[in-house]
């Protein structure tokens, strides 16, 4: 199924960027971490975490980028490409959170010919707030053409 296009034209800064949420549970941990074979025990094993001074098991680095990227490319449509993106993991998700990913458009600017817009990402919960920021480069297509 193709996704809806937006073209770099259409864009304003500082506009929002459709983000959703989900409910961390035990399941969600449990099928993250078998699909991803991240077996580190400090994201299923209690003892281990709480040992190495957390106060729980956590959800991957890798699963919060995905879901960081799932915002951008959500957005971007099918046309729209994800150039460059760079995260901070200065929090934890964990279970009982509700993890909440959105995005901003900081600024958009035509580089070589290709139009880009560069955003502000991140993840939070109802815990901690902010717990991954991050920023995604992506070039879009332009109604007016370009050199991808």
């Amino acid at each position: 199924m193709k996704s809806r296009q937006i073209y770099w034209e259409d864009i304003e800064v500082e506009e929002e960027i459709p983000g959703y949420d989900m409910e961390i549970d035990a399941r969600r941990m449990v099928l993250q971490l078998s699909g991803s074979q991240d077996h580190y025990p400090i994201h299923f094993d209690r003892n281990f975490a709480r040992a190495a001074g957390h106060e729980d098991v956590f959800m991957s680095s890798g699963f919060t980028e995905a879901a960081l990227v799932r915002v951008i490319t959500d957005w971007m449509g099918d046309e729209g490409w994800l150039r460059k993106l760079r995260l901070e993991l200065r929090r934890q998700n964990r279970i009982g959170d509700t993890m909440v990913c959105k995005g901003r458009v900081a600024s958009k600017y035509v580089q070589d010919g290709d139009h880009y817009v560069e955003c502000e990402v991140w993840a939070e919960n109802q815990r901690e707030g902010i717990t991954t920021p991050g920023r995604a480069w992506v070039i879009l297509p332009s109604r007016e053409g370009s050199q991808r």
